[in-house]
């Protein structure tokens, strides 16, 4: 090796901490500098951004699609919304009673379809999303039917509802993160992908791939249901539209743009191109569906090959 090679100052590479630490300190004081219709859609994101990482973690943990998130998502919001409308309860004491709902409803789909995988476990979660939108509607007397709920009880009273709405989709987005990251740094994060990659050898450790499955949908269920819970409190409405089988397909589709990352980056890229490119695209008219499509073709294609780019520059410099 030459002297120059070893002269030639190499380009720096931030932590992945370091950037999740600063694009938490971007987004916290975002709303100083946004209007208010930018802070409802940020609710929003940062709610879908966490549907992303239920269905990213069925992938990354289970080797899983699911294509019925939104059956999870609607038992969170629901949760939210019958507590508020019905007995005026905060998003303090729902949101926890939405998280383990769905995580035992995770469970209860996970224990009957726990021999199935690849495409018939996919379609077993497309009923589940077939199905939400008519349960909904047939007790219409707890969930207002067609015309769904409103939720409207703020967290701390006095402060402004869009600020609470803001700000409680980040908290529960960053409490989210910080969960998957630990899981991974676990022995029961290390025991699930070894049971999704070395069943045999799973199984020498005495955890069995069936039960590992039915965890990870357990843990994905709940995750999906705070999901469901933030887009109801962001949105500040609860209706079936928001819960059909094209929503369970959109959530997959930001788990795909990205990449099935459990990073607060890749869950803001996925939330974002659910939420914040319609929004973008909603002058074109009847172009949208073409745009959309081809902006997830781009972002497919740029993830996919800018490790490439990036192995060529550095070849380059070297």
């Amino acid at each position: 090796m030459s002297d120059q090679s070893l002269d030639t100052p190499r380009p720096l590479a931030l932590p992945p901490q370091a950037v999740t630490l600063a694009l938490i300190a971007v987004l916290v004081v975002l709303p100083l500098m946004v209007g208010g219709s930018w802070i409802f859609a940020l609710g929003v994101c940062f709610a879908n951004a966490i549907g992303v990482l239920s269905v990213s973690v069925l992938v990354r943990y289970g080797g899983e699609v699911s294509i019925g998130h939104s059956f999870f998502a609607a038992v969170g919001a629901y949760s939210v919304a019958v507590l508020d409308t019905r007995y005026g309860l905060s998003l303090l004491v729902s949101l926890p009673l939405a998280l383990t709902i769905g995580v035992i409803c995770g469970i209860a789909f996970a224990w009957p379809s726990r021999r199935l995988s690849g495409i018939y476990l996919a379609v077993s979660t497309m009923a589940l999303a077939l199905a939400v939108p008519e349960i909904i509607n047939n007790m219409d007397a707890l969930t207002g039917g067609y015309e769904g709920l409103y939720v409207s009880t703020p967290v701390i009273p006095g402060l402004p509802m869009g600020l609470q709405r803001y700000y409680a989709a980040l908290l529960v987005l960053g409490a989210v993160v910080y969960a998957l990251s630990r899981l991974r740094r676990s022995r029961q994060g290390l025991v699930l992908l070894l049971a999704k990659a070395h069943p045999a050898a799973a199984d020498a450790f005495g955890t069995r791939r069936v039960w590992a499955r039915i965890a990870v949908m357990g843990i994905s269920g709940g995750i999906a249901a705070l999901c469901g819970a933030m887009l109801g409190f962001a949105g500040s409405t609860v209706s079936p539209s928001g819960f059909t089988l094209w929503a369970a397909i959109f959530l997959l589709v930001g788990s795909v743009v990205s990449f099935y990352g459990l990073t607060l980056p890749r869950a803001l890229v996925g939330g974002a191109f659910l939420t914040l490119v319609p929004q973008l695209l909603s002058a074109s008219g009847a172009w949208i569906p073409v745009l959309y499509g081809l902006a997830l073709l781009g972002v497919i294609l740029i993830g996919h090959y800018l490790p490439r780019l990036r192995a060529l520059v550095s070849k380059g410099g070297a």
